[in-house]
């Protein structure tokens, strides 16, 4: 059994639960895509299976509550505790320090937007909520842009299995693009907080 059949297989015998508790695995262990799970969950809609809204919330409820443990394991524990800790285990989660050193780095540069925008970038929505946690970032904030961009991503992506999921390759065409244009609009997001931040040195 593949992964798309495995996690099919969950979402037959659990219905929303198993789409939730497989959304929350994707933030906390990377290696099981969202790109997978929404699609597949939003085709079983257009089947009657299930209902669009009931995946979308489901699948949303899932994310935010895996963002929020993150959230709480950076807040509460020391940062050499955690990287100690990541070192370790990491392995088991395909998670580095450096990759959550780097997130650090990018949260305290770029503000609390790279919050909004990390979580419709895979592997990076794993990563970002830990660092917001070390950051002691206000946690209704965190929520309040963790749930902006975990909405549209959702929905976008139950949507285009909902509309799309008996053409494979149209599917796989879209998530590409989409994810191009993301990352682009993160990469001008940033250059221009950089040129900001330059401007007030010179002004200063």
């Amino acid at each position: 059994m593949n992964l798309t059949e495995w996690i099919i297989s969950i979402m037959e015998q659990l219905g929303y639960l198993g789409i939730a508790l497989l959304m929350f695995l994707d933030n906390v262990f990377p290696p099981i895509p969202s790109e997978i799970i929404m699609p597949s969950a939003g085709y079983s809609a257009s089947q009657g299976q299930l209902t669009l809204l009931g995946v979308i919330i489901a699948g949303c409820f899932g994310s935010l509550l895996a963002a929020a443990f993150l959230y709480w394991i950076g807040y509460q524990f020391k940062h050499e505790g955690i990287f100690r800790f990541i070192d370790r285990y990491g392995k088991y989660l395909f998670i580095k320090s450096e990759d959550v050193k780097k997130s650090l780095g990018w949260f305290e540069h770029y503000g609390h937007r790279i919050v909004f925008f990390g979580r419709m970038i895979p592997a990076v929505r794993s990563l970002i909520s830990i660092p917001a946690g070390m950051s002691h970032m206000p946690f209704w904030k965190f929520m309040f842009y963790s749930s902006l961009g975990t909405i549209i991503w959702t929905t976008f992506l139950a949507c285009v299995g909902f509309y799309f999921g008996e053409n494979q390759q149209l599917m796989q065409q879209i998530f590409s693009k989409v994810s191009d244009v993301i990352i682009v609009i993160v990469v001008l997001l940033i250059g221009w907080i950089v040129y900001r931040r330059q401007l007030r040195k010179m002004k200063n």
